[in-house]
């Protein structure tokens, strides 16, 4: 049914020339052009509530678009980290298991640090500002480290000594530490007086041993549910097929579950603890120590959601937000941090057996940030522009602390996946790497009625 505004036209005789305004103003239908005309007709109030309507709905969308976006990002991150575990040398992780620990703290809280303290000579910032962006900038990015560290450790450099499995295990947890303490610090930034700060303080920790059981006791149950005396190659493949999904599921339902309980920082560590856990219980059924059908599987899988992690990643960077004045004062914070964050690195690799060299790797392959930069950058933001009142002072820190996080991954992503890449064979040694197999080595059956594989 025609609306008022449109059956004017229409009485008028004007159709054809509501037709050829339309096409002129490059307008698809002739409703569109109706549209157009309420507004320019319409009470200065009208066109408010027009506005409001029309933003709403704007917001939505957006809003919808990132969800998928996330989602998408969350599978590809999910199958890295799930290909991690299953990666990970069990001997180097008893033997590193207090240096994974003081990477996973001591770098992250010294990089904050740093950060801080430039941010308040630099920029201004109160000390809880300055805090609160250097836990967004401390917290590494295992979307951009953990695949060029695979690489390196399937062609076998620094495998002696464990160097990727070390940096991979405690990226994870290097991620809990920032995005807790970053919720701490974000509370009192808004002074929350009825906020829980002793409940927001322990949520890391809880964070980090809630994934470390969940994902234990989900990798003992994949490790052993499936049936695995079957010695016929067919079977085989079918039990594979199982185990990947029951370990693929598993993780993305944690990562999935994780943001929507608000505890993104307990997914990944489920993902990569099951992987790990499970890994081992298939290797004590038969699996050989050099070959995986089910890492097999996973690094299939990878090399198709790749283009996704990195292109999602990227498309999270807005130009827009990068302001020209904050600059080159957020790169001086910037490589502030990165000089504390590098301080704290060697203080805790100082007691290891790695040489110069590896150190200097291990640095290099520290320092790249994109994925919880790219999600926390404009929370404080946000969450100013949210409150009742807001100082126009408050306005600007929140806009300069989204700036230097797009920075970071602009300068550090790059930075950390070239240096991986080009240093690691330099700086790694290859002497004593095992041999990848390129076939299944089967345990013989103890009897003919026992065959496992």
């Amino acid at each position: 049914m025609m609306d008022a505004l449109e059956a004017t036209y229409a009485r008028k005789g004007l159709a054809a020339q509501v037709d050829l305004k339309r096409k002129l103003m490059g307008l698809r239908y002739t409703s569109d052009f109706v549209k157009i005309e309420k507004y320019e007709h319409s009470s200065p109030r009208d066109r408010e509530v027009i506005k409001t309507n029309k933003s709403k709905s704007v917001a939505q969308n957006v809003s919808s678009i990132n969800a998928s976006s996330l989602d998408n990002r969350d599978v590809a991150l999910t199958t890295i980290l799930i290909k991690a575990g299953l990666g990970l040398d069990p001997k180097a992780m008893r033997k590193l298991s207090m240096v994974v620990l003081g990477l996973s703290f001591v770098p992250c809280l010294v990089e904050a640090a740093g950060v801080a303290i430039f941010a308040f000579v630099i920029l201004g910032f109160p000390w809880v500002w300055g805090f609160s962006l250097g836990f967004v900038l401390s917290a590494v990015s295992p979307a951009v480290v953990v695949p060029t560290l695979l690489k390196l450790q399937n062609e076998g450099y620094g495998e002696s000594k464990g160097i990727a499995t070390m940096v991979i295990a405690a990226s994870s947890l290097d991620d809990v530490v920032a995005i807790s303490a970053f919720g701490l610090c974000l509370s009192l930034v808004l002074d929350e007086k009825d906020s829980n700060l002793v409940l927001k303080f322990i949520k890391g920790p809880a964070e980090a041993i809630g994934g470390l059981i969940i994902g234990t006791l989900w990798g003992i149950l994949v490790g052993y549910l499936p049936h695995q005396k079957e010695n016929n190659t067919y079977i085989f493949q079918i039990l594979t097929v199982r185990r990947a999904f029951l370990v693929g599921a598993g993780g993305l339902t944690a990562v999935l579950g994780a943001h929507h309980l608000g505890y993104p920082g307990a997914g990944p560590l489920v993902s990569i603890t099951a992987a790990f856990v499970a890994c081992i219980c298939w290797k004590n059924q038969g699996y050989s120590v050099e070959y995986n059908p089910v890492e097999t599987v996973f690094s299939g899988i990878w090399k198709i959601l790749q283009p996704t992690l990195f292109g999602l990643t990227g498309a999270e960077i807005d130009f827009n937000q990068i302001h020209g004045a904050t600059i080159l004062e957020g790169i001086g914070v910037l490589a502030g941090g990165l000089l504390f964050r590098v301080v704290g690195c060697c203080l805790v690799l100082i007691s290891t057996k790695l040489n110069f060299k590896e150190v200097v790797f291990v640095n290099i392959a520290w320092l790249p940030k994109a994925t919880v930069q790219a999600a926390l950058g404009s929370v404080l933001l946000d969450s100013v522009l949210a409150m009742e009142s807001h100082s126009d002072q408050e306005v600007k820190f929140g806009r300069d602390c989204l700036t230097i996080a797009v920075l970071s991954i602009l300068i550090t992503a790059p930075i950390g996946a070239i240096g991986i890449s080009i240093l690691g064979p330099k700086c790694l040694s290859t002497e004593g790497a095992k041999g990848k197999t390129t076939k299944l080595e089967v345990k013989k059956p103890a009897s003919k009625e026992d065959n496992i594989v």
